[in-house]
């Protein structure tokens, strides 16, 4: 039996500080593409890929053909920010913290190739972790369970010996299709009861509050 740990981590709103910023450039992409989408439906279906997105929030009978100029705007947009993505407090010290105690650090997202790296640029933590799961790697993104399974394979690790902390409903919803332990972090803006219903086992308010009680933690008890 395996005495590896996997601590498996999002980081769109659960490392760096960007849900918002993915709402403003994906209302804008939907805006120059003559829809008008509430920034709160929007903000609600941060944490899904950009197709799976596109369609909760257009529905299943879009113009399907437009899906490629939504992704491309939003992309075009929020690569504005690149060199300026706020890593959340203290989430760099997190990751390293759980490393020093013998977990495994991989990211579970859905942000790819450029994007992906000014994430990680952000946290400044490449010393410590392992790999990503990334949009590029799995055929599903979240809620379905295969961002989480392909982070626990590249960690090397069977489900119950990995925890999974998000910000997202789908987050939570993955984790548990997975069979992994669910941990939330509100510096997302989605609320308490909300992460609570999707199957979150603990509930932190940030990264930071989470190092903070880490030693009562259900990464103590593993």
């Amino acid at each position: 039996m395996t005495t590896k740990r996997a601590a498996i981590f999002d980081v769109d709103g659960t490392l760096v500080d960007t849900n918002h910023l993915h709402v403003v450039t994906w209302w804008e992409a939907f805006r120059q593409g003559g829809h008008r989408v509430p920034m709160r439906d929007i903000h609600r279906a941060v944490g899904l890929g950009g197709g799976d997105l596109i369609e909760h929030l257009l529905g299943k009978d879009r113009d399907r053909e437009d899906d490629e100029q939504f992704v491309a705007a939003h992309h075009a947009l929020y690569a504005t920010y690149f060199e300026r993505l706020p890593a959340l407090e203290a989430a760099g010290d997190l990751l390293r913290e759980l490393a020093g105690q013998g977990w495994t650090i991989v990211l579970a997202t859905s942000a790819s190739g450029a994007e992906l790296a000014a994430l990680r640029r952000a946290i400044d933590a490449d010393d410590v972790i392992l790999g990503a799961a990334s949009a590029d790697d799995v055929s599903d993104g979240k809620p379905a369970p295969d961002p989480v399974q392909q982070a626990r394979k590249l960690a090397g690790v069977p489900s119950e010996r990995a925890v999974f902390v998000g910000d997202t409903v789908w987050d939570m919803k993955a984790a548990v299709r997975d069979g992994v332990v669910p941990v939330a972090v509100l510096s997302g803006g989605i609320p308490r009861a909300d992460l609570e219903s999707a199957g979150a086992q603990a509930v932190y308010r940030d990264t930071a509050d989470l190092l903070e009680r880490l030693d009562t933690s259900v990464f103590a008890d593993r």
